[in-house]
């Protein structure tokens, strides 16, 4: 056989596995949508801190401010209409989801303002709503608000010296739950750490992070500490706010699954893990009974290095939906000119926002999850204008800079759903000076979720 034959004869075998192996991208449509106003507060608990009592005194740096609406919220330089410091708490954003039936979702709201050094007053809480995607409401119907009586958190909290010890957004990132026999885990991006608290928020125990036996920590860890003189080295493997993001559990509740938000930092590579020149996150194993790491994970490629993800969910025992997005936020109709940076416009649209399925087994532990396929969050099919707001021509559009929020509502049926974190008070991403709503959608999804 001739050479040149050969050659091309192995290229056309080798073309059905690689399309077979290429991720598909597949249609949505738009159920309903279900809306939480941005500016919705509610009060601290009554034997909660005075400092609790008025949240967002510290978002200019280095600047106490006490004086309630008076610091304006902005987004990428855009002022979103919203104030601080806020008399109460904010139950907005949403950094993790768990559909619980019948219209009910376990919902939990992120650190506070965005950092360690912003967020003291920031009270950590979960909730359970109840979304009418239909009228287009969300309620919130109970929360529960995250303290340590018991002293299991391992280092010194904000709020040391009270009895009932609240925790805050200077303690911990709170970045998703899991619901598992009456408890509540909770994956979180300081440390990163696992937390497990009961169903009042009493926090029970908190678990370091090991990946291949070794202990993953970020600069934000307790342990990690500032030189003592110039030059000084500090170790640590985790970027700042790249810890635990999204967290799935297997379907019979064994496992935990939280997944970084980064690449580890490979210190004899000294380089960023990487697979094949794409970027990977680590999805770990947490054993819920043994309380420990099993030493299993498994590898997520980026399709691009500035990407991240937002949530994790199982669909059964091997696959999951994982939410992939960029920086951006906003749509084209709304864009600068180009070059330009306003105040009344976006110069930086959303052009990725994804959920993409994965399958992780035994037989890719150590290795990267296989792509089937994946939904576009920015071209959701709206023939029928059931959005509240966000569609235009029949196509609805889910343009926001962070979506933090995917779980099956009904596998049989098909469906699924997505919320926003609108990171209240600083973003803006459907209308350049207007604060985001929390929004959850309910999405058809039947041919993703069949997908092999």
């Amino acid at each position: 056989m001739r050479p040149g034959f050969t050659a091309a004869l192995l290229i056309l075998l080798a073309l059905p596995a690689i399309a077979q192996d290429a991720p598909k991208a597949f249609p949505s449509s738009l159920l309903g949508q279900a809306i939480l106003p941005a500016f919705t507060i509610i009060p601290a608990p009554a034997e909660a801190p005075e400092d609790l009592k008025v949240s967002g005194k510290f978002l200019k740096p280095g600047t106490r401010v006490e004086a309630i609406g008076t610091v304006a919220g902005t987004s990428a330089g855009r002022p979103t209409g919203i104030s601080t410091p806020f008399a109460g708490q904010p139950v907005q954003g949403f950094s993790g989801i768990r559909s619980l039936g019948n219209g009910e979702f376990l919902v939990l709201t992120d650190n506070g303002f965005g950092s360690k050094a912003n967020s003291p007053d920031a009270a950590l809480f979960f909730h359970r709503l109840k979304a009418d995607f239909a009228g287009g409401r969300i309620t919130r119907l109970s929360s529960a608000f995250l303290h340590d009586p018991d002293k299991k958190v391992p280092f010194r909290i904000v709020h040391e010296g009270t009895a009932a010890r609240y925790l805050s957004g200077a303690d911990f990132d709170l970045e998703s739950i899991q619901p598992i026999g009456g408890k509540y885990w909770i994956g979180e991006e300081f440390g990163p750490y696992l937390l497990r608290v009961d169903a009042d928020g009493k926090v029970e125990a908190v678990f370091e992070t090991l990946v291949d036996g070794k202990p993953a920590r970020s600069p934000d860890h307790y342990a990690v500490t500032t030189p003592g003189a110039p030059g000084g080295a500090v170790a640590f493997n985790v970027r700042r706010s790249k810890g635990f993001e999204g967290m799935a559990q297997s379907p019979d509740g064994r496992f935990l699954y939280p997944m970084l938000e980064g690449p580890l930092w490979d210190g004899e590579k000294n380089a960023y893990e990487e697979i094949d020149g794409k970027a990977v996150l680590r999805i770990l194993e947490f054993d819920v009974q043994g309380e420990k790491w099993t030493g299993r994970s498994w590898f997520y490629p980026l399709e691009a290095r500035s990407n991240a993800i937002g949530d994790f969910n199982m669909i059964d025992a091997t696959t999951g939906l994982i939410i992939e997005r960029d920086d951006g936020e906003g749509t084209a109709d709304k864009a600068c000119p180009a070059g330009e940076r306003r105040t009344d416009c976006f110069h930086d649209i959303a052009r990725f926002k994804r959920i993409v399925k994965i399958e992780m087994t035994e037989a890719n532990a150590g290795k990267p999850v296989r792509k089937i396929g994946h939904i576009d969050l920015l071209a959701i099919r709206d023939p029928a204008g059931k959005a509240k707001q966000g569609t235009k021509d029949g196509v609805f559009t889910f343009p926001f800079f962070t979506i933090e929020n995917v779980d099956i509502v009904d596998r049989e049926q098909g469906t699924i759903v997505v919320g926003n974190d609108n990171n209240l008070p600083f973003s803006s991403s459907r209308d350049p000076n207007k604060a985001d709503d929390e929004e959850l959608v309910l999405l058809s999804v039947k041919e993703l979720l069949e997908a092999k």
